[in-house]
């Protein structure tokens, strides 16, 4: 199934979605007519919200109209350079716009014989721009999205573009002009063809006003002689269907969306139960690090995450996970006035949730990161230059995203600038361990270890856990607050190109052990077998070479990182059974 046909059948489940020729809209004010024309009262505030945190409300309204650089009105709402002609900036051109809206209204209203609709006609036939500010309506309404309603009615919720007639005059206003039919490569039946398709909001990055998946705007994707949509002939009702569903998914708060770097990926469930399809939706929001909380399902995903923390493998635990539902990603990235489909995914709901969980799994170290559960945008950060969100590489996080979610090796930019970011700035931290590792393990088949292994014998794993202990004897000779370790200086050489700087740093351990003998004799003595333990690990042929491998740098970064852990957890673990030694003699 197609992204846009899934989309149409996400749709053709919500219940609260607006019908067939309407959307949801940002409305801020309402204007209240008697049934002459005349002004009732002084706008209503529909925003919500406190002061200027104050937000318009999604309203179901006729759809708008598809504006490039001409001028369209809209029918029955607009904003207040269309609907009053009064605008907050220059306004160049806002005397045109209100005259086109309301000669759009003299002609479709001029047979009406509904009381609302013409009291709307008679209020526009009345209105001046000048009478804005007689009337002292505030300076904020301007440039909102204004609705009318009659006096009668406002009370009850209704406003005009709500009255059965005017729902019939703009169904009917709809369907007329002349239109293509033919049969519709989404739904495969036969309709009028939408020649534009309605703007898609709320995608990170993309024009406030909307973007476009589907458009044709130059010849050169024009083809026999059709125009715009006629090129790929989706009907107006699928493209009405797709467009509603996919812009509610975006919409902030919706439960549907989540920001992935550049990638605004919106994902939904299909399925015969409902409470299975919330049930799954729920879960990998979760899992993504959207909804982790006191909810019922970061309880669930807490009892998962923890069990595959204990040591338990993916294979041998099967999770609660909803049954029989069809569960589906995609992922939007702006590309000026379009959309780019970073990726598409289409799935049974439990492999889906196997792949994260076995991505998990694969990002699993000893230490743990402070972070319990850090989500995917988080992990992005440890990738960006002075970790902004700004600054993540373009492309990384969809691709990244669409590796987990589909099994495929992960994108080698992921580790390439892991280890770029390494050597800038030196923090070997357990986020940035736990992601080379699971790329290590992912793309290059690799037996990475998970906490310390005394055992292993990889040169670039060795050469960590001996950069970490040279480290460890500077601090412990030095104290802890020296200012600047042999990390600060020499960590980008060293986890690239060994034989540059090794040799120096020996002589450098070797000084500061003589200097810690004096101090703490038995601490030198430890430092200084475990010191030996890695050599005797070693091939010496093969430990010191002039340059490391990409895969090796990565695994330089999980031994530092699994050596100097260990020897801090010691430390404290020595401290606290010195105290308790003391307090049992006292």
């Amino acid at each position: 199934m197609s992204a846009l046909s899934s989309l149409v059948r996400a749709y053709e489940r919500m219940d609260d979605a607006p019908a067939f020729g309407y959307s949801l809209e940002k409305i801020a004010f309402e204007i209240a007519l008697n049934a002459d024309g005349s002004v009732a009262g002084a706008p209503t505030d529909r925003r919500e919200g406190d002061g200027k945190k104050k937000t318009p409300k999604l309203m179901p309204v006729p759809q708008p109209a598809k504006r490039t650089s001409g001028i369209a009105p809209n029918f029955l709402w607009d904003k207040t350079p269309y609907v009053l002609g009064v605008t907050a900036g220059e306004g160049k051109r806002t005397a045109e716009e209100h005259a086109a809206f309301v000669m759009r209204h003299k002609d479709a209203l001029c047979d009406a014989d509904d009381e609302g609709l013409r009291a709307f006609l008679l209020f526009l036939e009345g209105w001046r721009p000048e009478r804005f500010a007689e009337l002292g309506w505030p300076e904020e309404m301007k440039d909102q999205n204004v609705v009318f309603s009659l006096e009668s009615d406002r009370l009850k919720n209704i406003r005009i573009h709500d009255r059965p007639a005017a729902r019939a005059l703009w169904a009917r206003l709809c369907s007329e002009g002349e239109k293509t039919e033919a049969a519709c490569l989404v739904t495969g039946e036969s309709g009028p063809i939408a020649r534009l398709h309605p703007a898609i909001k709320g995608v990170w990055g993309a024009q406030s006003s909307g973007a476009s998946i589907v458009s044709f705007n130059l010849d050169a994707f024009t083809s026999y002689g059709h125009e715009q949509g006629e090129n790929a002939p989706v009907s107006e009702a699928a493209a009405f269907a797709y467009t509603t569903a996919l812009n509610k998914f975006l919409e902030k708060g919706s439960g549907h969306r989540v920001q992935i770097g550049d990638a605004s990926t919106v994902f939904w469930a299909d399925a015969g139960d409902a409470g299975a399809v919330a049930e799954a939706e729920g879960f990998f929001a979760a899992l993504l690090g959207e909804s982790v909380d006191e909810s019922v399902e970061a309880k669930k995903v807490g009892v998962i995450l923890n069990a595959i923390r204990e040591g338990r493998p993916v294979a041998d635990f099967k999770p609660d996970l909803p049954k029989d539902v069809r569960f589906f990603v995609l992922g939007l990235s702006p590309n000026a006035a379009r959309l780019s489909v970073r990726f598409y995914l289409e799935d049974d709901f439990g492999a889906i949730a196997g792949r994260y969980l076995a991505h998990l799994e694969r990002m699993r170290i000893e230490p743990p990161p402070r972070e319990e559960r850090p989500s995917l945008w988080r992990l992005l950060i440890e990738t960006a230059t002075q970790r902004k969100s700004e600054n993540i590489p373009p492309n990384l996080a969809g691709e990244w995203l669409r590796s987990i979610l589909t099994g495929a090796p992960y994108p080698l930019t992921l580790l390439s600038t892991l280890l770029m970011r390494l050597r800038a700035d030196h923090d070997v931290n357990g986020l940035r361990v736990a992601m080379l590792k699971a790329v290590l393990v992912r793309s290059f088949n690799k037996e990475v270890p998970v906490s310390l292994d005394v055992e292993n014998r990889d040169s670039g794993y060795l050469l960590g856990r001996l950069f970490a202990a040279y480290e460890y004897a500077q601090t412990q000779a030095l104290g802890s607050n020296v200012n600047t370790t042999i990390r600060d200086q020499y960590y980008g050489t060293a986890s690239a190109t060994p034989r540059a700087v090794f040799p120096l740093l020996q002589r450098k351990a070797t000084h500061h052990l003589a200097r810690l003998r004096k101090d703490n004799a038995g601490r030198a003595r430890y430092l200084d077998g475990k010191i030996g333990e890695i050599f005797e690990l070693a091939d010496p042929d093969s430990l010191f070479v002039p340059t490391l491998s990409a895969q090796r740098q990565a695994l330089f970064a999980v031994g530092y990182y699994h050596q100097r852990n260990d020897f801090y957890r010691r430390k404290e673990a020595s401290g606290e059974a010195a105290t308790n030694s003391e307090e049992k003699t006292q």
